[in-house]
């Protein structure tokens, strides 16, 4: 008996309750926790798959920085073939001024098929699929095909350093210079082939250098291996620049792979959540009749107990709960009728019946209607109307729904003794509204976007434990919405709160003068003459 009425209720039922209820903080720390544990361990997959990378790799990058980096020292051999093969028909050109045709064709017919040799290498490995790729295997080749490449270009440094002639040094230096910059330039991307290409190179300078005893010769030995030490430098600072375009790259392809299946996973979830928002609004929608029935029976029957129809009742405890199961039963039927309404709104099921309305006149039944309660907590309602507004194309009874939900808020909230004031007029841009404003305790500024939101409560409607479901002003955002208008709320604490309606020009009907008819007599007078 104490458990139904209103008492102390114990057993299973409650300590399942009670669990439930202790539970739910950790469950919902737990889903909030959930996307950035799946963060941290995307994070950690990502950090795992490239250390396995830079372990398998025989420089240590990762796979795809290697494959890029041999990838780039093909792509500049094969796009500056045929410019180096002009530089080297150029030098050998010129090294006919000094030594035998014979001898600058052979050394030019060795650098061809050295520079052919490593073209084709490159063009080959540009043909073949990133994933069929050994890239170990290609490294080495190349790198070998430096060597020789490297190998003939040392050849003319043989020729002409016997040449007595300073000219002849000095084209010579000119050819060394210029053989390490090309080297550095086209093989920065794999450090190894740069050291291989300037080694024959090196060689060749140091038993030079151990032979000699020309002043000339030693200088000239001294600036090609200073000139060579450079361009190693430059070359390390090229594969260095490589390798941080490369990672900034990855990441930024990372980046972008990140946001695009977050905003795959988003638009899932949003598509998800508008499913189930609207499988819900429709669930609702169509429940009216079923929802309705069973209350209709318990506010007839709890109606005519309370009011003792068929004879007084043995107790008269049993008379006042009929008037509370009759007063809780009207309170859960406008709850219902308040969730179907926004139910059909949110589904799209909310058909409007257009016709011509005056909104001073729905606004004076909504006062009316309201009166009793605004008497009853000493209140004054005033009305400020303009008498010449046009009638308006809107649905009458979600316009009167409209004026109702707010007229019966600002009596809710305004405390007794208080103003309430309603304004029907122009706006600027040609179109109507109505606006209802009271003196209660107004609403907290960042307390607004709760109070519009479906079953939003501030903190005042609470702590006053008000009746409400909060759907009124969702319910007039909904309808107004409906109309084509805005809905704007404006309240600052302890200075009242304000609700405006609008209802767009394009609602408003203009009055249009009366059609004069002629007499028939004239009209036959004016066409006979």
């Amino acid at each position: 008996m104490l458990g139904t009425l209103g008492g102390p209720v114990s057993g299973p039922w409650t300590i399942a309750l009670r669990m439930s209820d202790s539970s739910a903080p950790p469950i919902e720390q737990d889903r909030r926790a959930a996307p950035d544990d799946l963060g941290r361990r995307r994070k950690l997959a990502r950090d795992v798959r490239s250390v396995r990378e830079r372990l398998t790799s025989a420089i240590g990058l990762e796979r795809a920085f290697d494959y890029e980096l041999i990838r780039l020292y093909a792509q500049y051999h094969v796009s500056a073939a045929l410019p180096q093969a002009a530089l080297a028909l150029a030098i050998g050109g010129a090294a006919t001024l000094w030594i035998p045709v014979a001898n600058a064709a052979l050394w030019l017919v060795l650098v061809l098929a050295g520079m052919g040799l490593l073209a084709t290498l490159s063009q080959r490995f540009l043909q073949q699929p990133a994933d069929d790729v050994s890239l170990t295997v290609w490294r080495r080749r190349f790198i070998l095909g430096e060597l020789l490449q490297g190998a003939s270009w040392a050849l003319v440094m043989q020729v002409l350093i016997t040449v007595p002639a300073a000219s002849a040094r000095s084209f010579l230096l000119f050819v060394m210079v210029m053989l390490a910059a090309l080297t550095a330039m086209l093989s920065a991307t794999i450090p190894t082939a740069v050291y291989a290409g300037l080694a024959p190179l090196s060689i060749a300078m140091a038993g030079l250098m151990l032979v000699s005893r020309d002043a000339h010769t030693l200088m000239l030995i001294v600036m090609a291996a200073s000139a060579q030490g450079f361009f190693i430098l430059l070359a390390n600072r090229l594969y260095g620049s490589a390798v941080a375009t490369l990672r900034s790259r990855a990441e930024k392809d990372a980046i972008f792979a990140e946001l695009q299946e977050a905003k795959a996973n988003s638009d899932e979830a949003r598509r998800r959540a508008e499913e189930a928002n609207l499988a819900k609004s429709r669930f609702l929608a169509t429940m009216s009749h079923e929802l309705r029935t069973p209350l209709n029976a318990i506010l007839g029957f709890s109606e005519v107990m309370k009011n003792e129809v068929f004879g007084p009742h043995a107790s008269s405890a049993y008379r006042e709960y009929a008037g509370d199961i009759h007063s809780s039963g009207q309170h859960l039927l406008t709850l219902i009728n308040e969730i179907l309404d926004l139910s059909r709104i949110e589904a799209g099921r909310y058909e409007l019946k257009e016709e011509a309305v005056q909104l001073a006149h729905v606004v004076d039944d909504c006062r009316h209607m309201l009166n009793l309660r605004a008497k009853a907590k000493n209140q004054t309602i005033h009305e400020l109307v303009d008498p010449a507004l046009p009638r308006v194309w809107a649905d009458e009874r979600a316009i009167r729904q409209i004026v109702l939900n707010l007229l019966s808020n600002a009596i809710k909230f305004t405390p007794p003794g208080g103003e309430i004031t309603i304004k029907v007029g122009w706006t600027s841009s040609g179109g109507q509204y109505v606006s209802v404003k009271d003196t209660g305790p107004g609403i907290p500024e960042e307390e607004i976007p709760i109070v519009m939101s479906s079953f939003g409560r501030g903190s005042l409607a609470i702590k006053t434990a008000e009746q409400g479901s909060g759907l009124g002003l969702p319910i007039v955002k909904g309808l107004i919405d409906l109309h084509g208008g805005t809905f704007k709320l404006k309240s600052k604490p302890r200075e009242g709160t304000e609700a405006i309606v609008i209802l767009p020009a394009a609602r408003v009907i203009d009055a249009l003068p009366a059609v004069a008819l002629e007499d028939p007599a004239k009209a036959a007078a004016a066409r006979a003459a």
